[in-house]
């Protein structure tokens, strides 16, 4: 039987494979997991996207919540990173955030962050998968004045919003910003953050309705937000996804600016500055080759992990690191706060941009982005970890990394959820790296099927 929890917690369409039954018993498993040392009644905070399922999915959890006599309280929609500085700072048990990132409306997803703010690691997420799985055996269901009751809150967005400004307190008189919302919970937050910190605002996408949420919108689909940038003659935009971890944003000449691009922009800042812990980033093995190049030729520690920003945040935990991300722009200021965190990413590359002076494009020019091709093997999923047992793929793997000799690199991932091999290769040439990657692709296919 497949695993509930992925790489950011329960996702799959709602009301079909995450129905509120479920929410329900995830409410109680994870209420009865994550509070059992408490000597006194626990409180778990919950959020949720602009998406329409989101009331049901939340409601549901609550109940269930309740049902084994945790209190709930309830802040409405709100971006996950919000959430996850709430949940430490009011000192309650867990956080929740109903929300399915950057995909579409008829997904959702549900994620609980700890009493401090971080993700759950897999030894948590199998308890409460276990409690699910054997009926809740051994939960007790408390009555008369032992259940839970929820309490909502609706200045919670207004916390989240004092804590970047006030992080991050740059003066942005004078500036233009486009920022797409992607229709999600950034809507108001992100709109309202970059006002009080005086700039002048173009808000697109911002206009939830609960059916739209990342529509051809958001840090998914740049395109419209490119052609406004230009079109306002704006300074930058900045793009969100639905819930507002991440952030790309586009230059004053409507390129787009990536996570590894944003985070050696604000890295080498923040080194200059002294602020840059130990002198590291921590990125993915996904991280394009140029962002690595960068970083050695700026004398910075960078270190890699596999895909997945929690194992970003795992890394900079171990080493003390306080800068992370990924290029999909999942970024980490693990000083500021414990997740991916979309609008205090914004704030940190503007007030690069409002110090030096300098243009976007400009910064931008921090690293080269070498091009890359990525081919998709298909392969039966129980073998898909095997690839270099067969000598036909290490020696033609072998063989293209001595041919690139440091100027590209190839990189070979087993998908996490499909029955695939991802062949990425990168190199200065972008025909030689596609045919190379396709010929690489069809002899793993190949070979393994």
């Amino acid at each position: 039987m497949a695993r509930l929890f992925g790489t950011d917690g329960v996702r799959g369409v709602a009301n079909e494979e995450l129905t509120p039954l479920l929410a329900m018993q995830l409410g109680q498993a994870g209420a009865t997991v994550l509070t059992r040392e408490n000597d006194h009644r626990p409180t778990i905070m919950v959020g949720c996207d602009t998406r329409i399922s989101g009331d049901m999915l939340a409601n549901a959890l609550m109940a269930g919540i309740c049902s084994v006599g945790a209190n709930a309280v309830y802040v409405g929609v709100i971006p996950t990173p919000a959430v996850a500085y709430l949940t430490k700072k009011y000192k309650v048990e867990a956080g929740v955030v109903i929300s399915a990132s950057h995909n579409p409306v008829e997904f959702n997803g549900i994620k609980f962050f700890d009493g401090n703010g971080y993700k759950l690691p897999d030894s948590l997420e199998d308890e409460i998968e276990a409690l699910i799985r054997n009926g809740m055996h051994g939960v007790e269901f408390p009555t008369g004045t032992m259940v839970g009751k929820i309490k909502y809150r609706t200045d919670a967005k207004e916390e989240y919003i004092n804590h970047a400004v006030q992080t991050v307190p740059v003066d942005l008189t004078g500036m233009k910003i486009v920022v797409d919302c992607a229709e999600g919970a950034a809507h108001y937050t992100s709109v309202e953050a970059l006002r009080e910190l005086g700039a002048t605002v173009v808000p697109i996408h911002n206009m939830p309705d609960g059916t739209n949420i990342n529509a051809n919108c958001g840090s998914t689909h740049m395109e419209e937000l490119q052609a406004r940038v230009v079109y306002e003659k704006a300074d930058v935009g900045l793009a969100f996804d639905g819930d507002a971890d991440r952030l790309l944003a586009v230059d004053e000449n409507g390129e787009i600016v990536d996570g590894d691009q944003i985070m050696g922009i604000v890295g080498v800042h923040m080194r200059d500055q002294g602020k840059l812990k130990k002198d590291t980033i921590v990125a993915t093995v996904m991280s394009n080759l140029g962002f690595f190049k960068m970083g050695e030729r700026e004398h910075l520690n960078m270190e890699q992990t596999k895909v997945g920003d929690r194992y970003v945040l795992e890394r900079m935990r171990e080493i003390g690191a306080s800068l992370g991300g990924e290029q999909s722009g999942h970024i980490i200021f693990l000083d500021e706060n414990t997740t991916g965190d979309g609008l205090l990413s914004a704030l940190h590359l503007l007030q690069v941009m409002v110090d030096t002076k300098k243009p976007l494009s400009e910064l931008a020019k921090v690293m080269t982005v070498m091009p890359q091709a990525l081919v998709n093997a298909k392969v039966p999923n129980h073998k898909k970890d095997r690839y270099m047992e067969y000598p036909e793929i290490a020696k033609a793997i072998d063989e293209l990394n001595r041919k690139f000799d440091g100027e590209g690199r190839v990189l070979i991932r087993p998908s996490g959820t499909e029955p695939k091999v991802r062949v990425m290769i990168e190199g200065k040439d972008q025909e030689m790296i596609e045919k190379e990657a396709k010929k690489l692709a069809d002899l793993i296919q190949n070979i393994m099927l």
